[in-house]
């Protein structure tokens, strides 16, 4: 896995200069049996608003990812997910914030899908014909195109 820095809107300042600490975040890719992934969009008010993105959010002190992301999923989504299995994470340079992205694995959860934050939600497969997409995402498609588009664990 590489441990390569995406930088999104590179011609933009940073917030907090370049040496800025990088902010962990927990990121779900839920799968349905058919191999469609959940992506959602952005709140509205939130920075990239409507841009489509992989649900999850920022992990909070003492938090591991997985506390983090069951938090995140309950509070904007309404379910309850099952195993979360630690995946793949890549850094991303936004213009305000450096992020950490931990993604997990989840193939099953408990509750209807509630958009809390009055985000939209679309299930899709590759290759993804929504935008925008938000920068963090790209490279979570990029892993399940060389995974042959499956979602399998193994």
């Amino acid at each position: 896995m590489s441990s390569q820095v995406l930088v999104a809107n590179a011609e933009l300042p940073r917030s907090g200069g370049a040496d800025r600490a990088a902010i962990d975040v927990a990121v779900g890719v839920l799968f349905r049996p058919d191999g469609a992934f959940l992506l959602t969009t952005r709140p509205p008010g939130k920075v990239y608003q409507d841009y489509w993105e992989f649900p999850g959010g920022k992990c909070e002190p003492g938090e591991t990812v997985e506390q983090a992301l069951r938090r995140e999923l309950q509070e904007e989504l309404g379910i309850l997910i099952g195993e979360a299995l630690p995946w793949h994470c890549a850094t991303v340079d936004y213009p305000h914030a450096l992020v950490r992205l931990n993604f997990l694995k989840v193939y099953q959860w408990s509750g209807e899908l509630q958009m809390r934050e009055g985000q939209s939600c679309s299930w899709q497969q590759l290759p993804v014909q929504l935008t925008p997409v938000l920068p963090g995402t790209l490279p979570v498609l990029q892993w399940l195109a060389d995974e042959g588009g499956k979602s399998s664990s193994g």
